[in-house]
């Protein structure tokens, strides 16, 4: 897949829309199962003035840069598009800066890079393509008359960039964007292809305004003196007539107390000097410069506030992103976020308007809303599993939410704050100690996405999103039969297994891991045995024989999956029993022997034939006169390294006590036993001993 952005034409963005809608019953891969429609009539008035059906979208990053991205960001329920930012550099030559990939959104997330790659001018381009698409697809697909989302552009760093004349005509396009070839071209393509909609005709057309956006999102640097950004702010306000936010640092508040909360989360990991601390934007200076710029709005008529936060910008330290630095974001954000809205909102006595992004999602944004503050905006969880579908969430839950518009109440806020401090979710500890749930297993040219637990998580690929659901269901029998097919232990495996598939289960990135093994022992005590009832053996397909010398789960494996496919299968184990390891050594308190047995009869119901108190001293060249393959599946009996140096005569090998142990009963071995290692072994020897 392609790093570059590559902009579609706005014939095409219509028509693809609606073929796949059509056809398929969604646009971009998103069902219209998930189209988000504002049922209650509520709206949410933005410190702008715009009224909007609801007060979550996309934050300026990766999902508002693209005219599909935007789209899809509505149709999923974002109403406050923020554009992604531009600025003087663009294009190829920001391609060019940006190492990739860029972003690491493993659990917080990580960046390098912090405006659009499109040139400014195909930026525009991409953002009257959505404007126009949006307000006719929202027509046709019944979700709302058009008019209920706001745009919200972004420009940055510095006020010699800002004035350019790209940058100019970017600015004075999106607030009003009729003269522009994008725009007049769009609206000639609809006034020429009314016949592809049912509910679009001419005057809907004619209702698309040409004033794209009246609010702006001053995106500042880390470094950027405060003059440079009082400057700028002054020119947005009285020269561009544009309502204004500043979208402030993190660091802000100061080293010590992000150091100090980072580390009280479980964060002490992340790795960050004091220079940007000293270079950014200072609190004192803040207060002083937002008192004058709100005066300077009031005398405008215009909207002056904050955007809270910018990332915070950290080291790399483990090779998240190939950068020297980093910015972080996120739900490690969130609480210095919330504190520097806390930190302002006190010192103007909840009168500074307050935008934010910084680590909500849908289980804390309904409680930022009733303080006050809004719109929100996302990025990092629109990068995990989901994606733009968590708009729907957020927005179905915060519909109630919207009219609660105007100042920020400090009383809420300060419990919000105090909360989101000791929030356990907020914790670092909170998400599994999991390394990425990327795997190695390539994706598919179409339909490209796997089941990160099936196909890079569980050794043997089994169906687990099927049966998981089947069980959902309460569909037992159809459970166990897609266990089956994968699966000749699965009530072993429903005990035992250490479920390697659970680190790469998508929930850890918004709950935690399924337990999987629970799930397959679920089915197999409600229809294991049925099943064994009604299995057939396969008649046989060929005249060649297997020998599979021992019965332990990879021997019994072997054995299963041949006799199922139609050859004669002799298994030779040297104990009475099947199973091995399984039922030789590990406690009962692990696993019973009825659970054990349970497994045989699956594989035995195949028509294998079992030979047990086998003489292990076979000959390998008898077995080939008398079958045409061998498999040799002997285990692993063989007893671990002794890292002791002295007293060996001491020492116990953990096989040879669990093994002792449950064929001879308990060993007294003394008041004070030491166990090297920590593993499921070590474990069970400790609890025995």
């Amino acid at each position: 897949m392609s790093d570059i952005m590559r902009p579609i034409s706005f014939a095409n963005l219509i028509e693809w829309s609606l073929s796949e809608y059509k056809k398929q019953g969604r646009v971009f891969g998103l069902d219209k199962s998930k189209f988000y429609v504002n049922r209650s009539g509520s709206r949410f008035k933005t410190p702008f003035g715009d009224e909007i059906a609801s007060a979550v979208g996309p934050a300026a990053g990766p999902h508002s840069q693209l005219a599909q991205n935007i789209i899809v960001s509505y149709l999923a329920g974002a109403r406050f598009m923020e554009l992604k930012t531009v600025q003087k550099m663009d294009g190829e030559e920001i391609r060019h800066a940006v190492a990739k990939p860029c972003i690491n959104a493993e659990d917080e997330c990580y960046n390098c890079e912090w405006s659009t790659e499109l040139t400014v001018e195909e930026a525009f381009d991409e953002y009257v393509k959505a404007w126009v698409a949006i307000k006719v697809l929202a027509v046709e697909f019944g979700l709302s008359d058009g008019h209920d989302f706001a745009y919200n552009m972004s420009v940055g760093y510095d006020l010699d960039g800002i004035k350019l004349p790209k940058m100019d005509n970017f600015i004075e396009g999106l607030k009003d964007a009729s003269e522009s070839p994008a725009y007049q071209e769009a609206i000639a393509y609809l006034k020429d292809h009314l016949d592809l909609f049912d509910k679009v005709d001419e005057a809907v057309v004619d209702a698309i305004s040409p004033a794209l956006c009246h609010s702006v999102t001053l995106s500042t640097l880390h470094g950027c003196p405060p003059d440079e950004i009082e400057r700028i702010s002054h020119y947005l306000l009285t020269e561009k007539k544009l309502h204004t936010f500043v979208k402030c640092n993190p660091t802000m508040l100061g080293y010590e107390y992000v150091r100090k909360t980072l580390d009280d989360l479980g964060y002490d990991y992340v790795a960050f000097p004091d220079k940007h601390f000293l270079a950014d934007l200072q609190y004192d200076d803040a207060v002083g410069i937002f008192t004058r710029m709100l005066a300077v709005a009031k005398g405008e008529d215009l909207a002056f506030g904050v955007k809270l936060s910018n990332t915070c910008p950290v080291d790399v330290k483990r090779g998240e992103v190939p950068s020297e630095e980093m910015y972080m974001s996120g739900r490690s954000l969130m609480p210095l976020t919330i504190s520097l809205a806390l930190k302002l909102s006190r010192a103007f006595d909840g009168q500074l308007p307050i935008s934010y992004a910084g680590g909500v999602d849908a289980l804390n944004l309904k409680e930022l809303l009733e303080v006050g503050i809004g719109p929100v905006t996302q990025a990092t969880t629109l990068l995990k599993p989901g994606g733009y579908m968590r708009f729907l969430q957020m927005a179905q839950e915060t519909e109630d939410s919207l009219n609660l518009s105007g100042r920020v109440h400090l009383d809420k806020l300060e419990k919000l704050a105090a909360d989101t401090l000791v929030d356990p979710r907020m914790q670092k500890r909170w998400r599994e100690k999991v390394a990425s749930r990327k795997t190695d297993s390539e994706l598919p040219l179409y339909d490209c996405y796997k089941a990160p637990c099936k196909e890079g998580g569980c050794p043997i690929e089994q169906q687990i999103p099927e049966y998981n659901t089947l069980v959902a269901r309460g569909d037992y029998d159809q459970a166990m039969q897609v266990i089956a097919i994968d699966n000749p232990c699965p009530t072993i495996t429903g005990v035992l297994c250490a479920q390697p598939c659970r680190e790469k289960c998508t929930r850890l990135d918004y709950d935690e891991s399924i337990h999987m093994r629970d799930i397959k022992k679920k089915a197999a005590d409600e229809a294991q045995d049925a099943y064994i009832g009604k299995m057939e053996v396969t008649p046989l397909k060929s005249d060649k024989k297997v020998a599979v010398i021992g019965a332990g789960p990879g021997g019994m494996a072997a054995a299963h999956y041949l006799r199922r496919n139609g050859l004669e299968v002799d298994v030779y184990e040297k104990r009475a029993a099947s199973h091995g390891i399984v039922r030789y050594a590990i406690p009962d308190f692990r696993i019973s022997e009825e659970e054990i047995d349970r497994d045989f009869r699956l594989v035995q119901a195949t028509g294998v034939n079992f030979h047990f108190n086998a003489d292990p001293n076979f000959s390998l060249d008898s077995l080939k006169k008398s079958h045409d393959y061998v498999i040799t599946a002997t285990g692993a009996w063989e007893k671990g390294r002794n890292p002791v140096s002295e007293g060996g005569d001491l020492v116990i090998d953990a096989l040879d006590f669990l093994i002792e142990t449950k064929e001879e009963g308990a060993r007294d071995l003394g008041k004070r036993i030491a166990v090297i290692g920590a593993g499921d072994v070590a474990m069970d020897t400790a609890r025995l001993a």
